[in-house]
């Protein structure tokens, strides 16, 4: 079974910078597109990033595209996002998830889910 850690959340400023990880254990992330999610208090979880498993492919939610980078180091089993210009609606418990099929930016097409990571973004 596959086991997911997110790690690296924070408070970070309007406009910072900030790097989650997603540590994989169990089995080889190779086998798995990953995903980021995001849920905010008082909201649904909403799909945020996702990156095939050779990295040739990857997609964002347009409210970060061209500020969040999704990225994956499969020799180190760990999906990371580049969280950059942050805003205070970036504001969420971050999850990872990997991808089995369907819709990308559904959660019911992720069956493995991390516990989450949790973002501030100060204003």
């Amino acid at each position: 079974q596959l086991q997911l850690v997110e790690s690296g959340g924070g408070l970070v400023q309007t406009g910072g910078s900030l790097r989650l990880s997603c540590a994989a254990s169990g089995r080889n992330i190779v086998n798995y597109a990953l995903g980021w999610f995001r849920q905010a208090p008082g909201k649904e979880r909403e799909f945020v990033s996702l990156i095939s498993w050779n990295s040739e492919q990857t997609f964002y939610a347009d409210s970060v595209k061209g500020r969040f980078t999704i990225s994956r180091d499969n020799g180190k089993n760990t999906l990371y996002l580049q969280m950059n210009r942050s805003k205070p609606d970036d504001t969420a418990v971050y999850y990872c998830a990997a991808y089995v099929n369907g819709d990308y930016y559904s959660r019911s097409s992720y069956n493995y889910w991390g516990q989450g990571t949790q973002v501030t973004v100060s204003s």
